[in-house]
């Protein structure tokens, strides 16, 4: 018999986001043993991201960063909205936003390969969709850099996350005017 408590399933569930009856199986497997229960359950997440790897991502979300004289927008897509207005899912790309902004990634490429804690973008994305349970990929990242900047992101239904980004690098001291032209890009359905 291995020798844990509800507590301690209890806590690897709430650091993982696993279930409860995995998290106890994989206990019991690690007999007891929280990092190998750890292991266990992100390699038994990482197969499932191999079965989901041909499934569509059609929702998601768009987030921009802004600072020191740069924007980076991200778009990080999920299958279903549910996932996209997830808690988990927002904080997730908070994460890899930071990575992309810090390191001025503007490629997806460049920005997977980015530092995120200690592991690569990709890899916290792997993880991350592992505990989630949908195929998850980080579709475009773009950095500008510039003086004055307008951001708007666009949210196609009042439940969801913004899922139309626009930023627009402009001179002069006209905001008024460029939010308003980033806010017509977004209504003419920028791809």
């Amino acid at each position: 018999m291995a020798n844990f408590t509800i507590a301690d399933i209890k806590a690897l569930r709430e650091q993982l986001g696993t279930g409860m009856v995995d998290t106890k199986k994989a206990l019991e497997e690690a007999d007891g043993d929280v990092d190998k229960a750890t292991e266990i359950l992100r390699l038994k997440g990482a197969k499932g991201n191999a079965k989901r790897a041909d499934r569509s991502t059609s929702e998601g979300l768009v987030a921009a960063h802004e600072q020191d004289g740069a924007v980076t927008l991200i778009e990080l897509a999920c299958e279903t909205d549910f996932v996209a207005k997830n808690e988990r899912f927002g904080a997730l790309a908070e994460k890899v936003l930071a990575a992309a902004a810090s390191s001025r990634a503007d490629s997806a490429e460049a920005a997977l390969a980015a530092d995120a804690s200690g592991q690569t973008v990709e890899q916290l994305i792997s993880d991350e969709a592992a505990i989630i349970g949908e195929k998850v990929e980080l579709r475009r990242v773009r950095t500008l850099t510039g003086d004055a900047f307008e951001v708007y992101l666009h949210k196609t239904s009042k439940d969801l996350p913004p899922q139309v980004g626009v930023v627009l690098a402009y001179t002069g001291d006209d905001a008024e005017t460029a939010r308003s032209l980033a806010q017509h890009i977004s209504f003419a359905n920028p791809s």
